[in-house]
């Protein structure tokens, strides 16, 4: 026999042990011993499982006593889809019960302490991720208390690539610093400047070997980041000190990050823009829905990844809700311009699938409420995205694909985000660094396409090799955008190794076949640093 359910605790499981020796002590019979073949302890020859690991005991030798018989043979059990995964439990059914093996005896140290790594600049006494006495800091009349640290970290990118894109052959070596002061307040409040000396509206600080060998200078002092982000619950926590108001309502104002939907409807690294989000709303049947207020009024590029358009205005309202087996995303933004006005709408889902496969589904409409163009056009694109992590290691596979109906269109993106496309997969994707193109193109108009990738982790989890198949066709000729995203299949490969606390070298290759132009193929070497 094993141990019932009830009987899963060691404590349980040891007055189980006791009351059976009582009992074979009060009764007076004789009896024969046992080995546990899994922690070696000697039971009563009478037992059926083993009082200290809980291992079966039918069918190993008694010490004293005759072999008992054999159990007789079963059928081998076929090993059902989730098993395959590590996990065996047939569809409808209950998972085997597996015994676990002993504790051990023996006494094990604490870890050491893993060494932080430091920022290029730290001030204040209570260093970010680090240990020892927390500073006090000082209490604000309206009740906050104030803890400030600023830090000064950044990425370093510098690569050297070259593309090809079956018209025109591209070879440059170029650079990308991105640097940030951020001074925290509290774990709520902070104020965050960045700035990118090293490029500026999509142009990067390097050299052009090919064509028309020249020296790239984009070097600026714009101010690419600035914005303060708190809660203001925790600003003001004197005017509801009993917490009975929900005044928890988070906001941000200034040049700041956006991005929704995944970066489908919108991928901008600066804004100007003021947002007011409260989370922990307990509506519509969900668990959580966090629901963000959004007015953008300047740095805003279009669809097309122009220059910032100082005339559009953006007005958005994201909301997102926890349920027990989904996460449910409704974005719409209003995009209102001279020339350009647009509405948007985005839905999306997001939940595992027998809790083996990580699973999301999108559908994005864009209406052009003028005349459309590059910046805004009508249609709709359907996402999907899967993966899973293989079974016995880290290994994931994954298959993305999206259906581009008509001419669909970004509320904004930025200079350097490239289309909707870059989640399908390497072969879509933005490198953002240089004149290095997404092989496949990364624009969803009148297109269906699909990509199918593989990563394999090397030696835990500090190299990593990608391997990727894809392909695009289009469905009608495209209105906009037709010259660089015509029908093509491609394959590709990264390669990426750490080689310290603050490096990684990356490594990209891939070879498309277009149907309208010559082969495309393309190879980088990038080193990044973070500091």
């Amino acid at each position: 026999m094993k141990f019932p359910s009830f009987c899963g605790t060691t404590p349980v499981r040891v007055l189980v042990v006791l009351v059976l020796l009582l009992q074979s002590a009060i009764i007076g019979r004789a009896q024969d011993s046992i080995v546990c073949p899994s922690c070696s302890q000697t039971m009563p020859g009478k037992f059926h499982f083993c009082g200290n690991c809980g291992t079966s005991l039918d069918g190993v030798a008694h010490m004293d006593g005759p072999m008992p018989a054999a159990a007789p043979a079963t059928a081998p059990k076929k090993d059902s889809l989730i098993s395959f995964y590590g996990h065996p439990l047939e569809f409808g059914g209950k998972p085997e019960h597996k015994p676990g093996s002993a504790l051990s005896d023996k006494v094990l140290p604490l870890a050491p302490e893993t060494p932080r790594p430091p920022p290029l600049l730290e001030i204040g006494q209570n260093p970010f991720l680090g240990s020892g006495t927390i500073s006090p800091g000082f209490t604000l009349p309206t009740g906050a208390v104030w803890q400030p640290v600023f830090l000064l970290y950044g990425t370093a990118r510098s690569a050297f690539q070259v593309f090809d894109n079956g018209i025109q052959q591209n070879t440059e070596w170029v650079s990308r610093l991105d640097l940030f002061g951020n001074l925290y307040l509290t774990p709520t409040e902070r104020i965050l400047v960045g700035i990118r000396p090293l490029d500026r509206k999509g142009e990067y600080t390097g050299y052009r070997y090919f064509p028309n060998p020249d020296t790239l200078d984009a070097f600026n002092g714009n101010i690419r980041t600035l914005f303060f982000e708190g809660d203001f619950g925790e600003l003001f926590p004197n005017l509801d000190p009993d917490d009975r108001y929900s005044l928890d309502y988070g906001f941000a104002v200034g040049r700041q990050p956006l991005s929704f939907q995944n970066g489908i409807m919108i991928s901008d690294d600066a804004v100007d823009a003021v947002g007011i989000t409260r989370s922990s709303l307990f509506v519509l049947g969900a668990s959580a829905v966090r629901t963000t207020a959004l007015f953008a009024w300047n740095e805003l590029n279009g669809n097309n990844n122009a220059p910032e358009n100082s005339s559009a205005k953006l007005f958005g309202l994201f909301i997102a809700a926890d349920y027990p087996k989904t996460t449910l995303d409704l974005d719409v933004a209003y995009v209102n311009d001279r020339k350009n006005d647009g509405l948007y709408v985005g839905f999306g889902a997001t939940q595992r699938i027998f809790g083996l496969i990580n699973s999301t589904f999108r559908v994005n409409s864009s209406f052009a409420l003028a005349d459309e163009s590059e910046a805004v056009s009508n249609g709709t694109l359907l996402f999907g995205q899967l993966s899973t992590t293989l079974p016995h290691g880290k290994d994931i596979a994954y298959v993305n694909a999206f259906w581009g109906i008509d001419n669909y269109a970004s509320a904004d993106r930025g200079p350097d985000a490239g289309g909707p496309l870059g989640q399908t997969g390497i072969l879509f994707a933005a490198q953002g660094l240089g004149n290095y193109g997404a092989p496949l193109g990364n624009r969803a108009n009148s297109a269906i396409g699909a990509a199918l990738g593989f990563q394999k982790f090397i030696g835990g989890t500090d190299r990593q090799l990608v391997l990727e198949v894809g392909s695009r066709t289009n469905t009608r000729t495209p209105q906009f955008f037709a010259q660089s995203e015509s029908t093509s299949i491609a394959a590709a490969a990264r390669y990426q190794m750490k080689l310290n606390a603050h490096s990684v070298f990356i490594a990209d290759v891939f070879v498309a076949f277009p149907e309208e132009r010559d082969t495309s193929y393309g190879i980088r070497v990038e080193l990044l640093l973070k500091f």
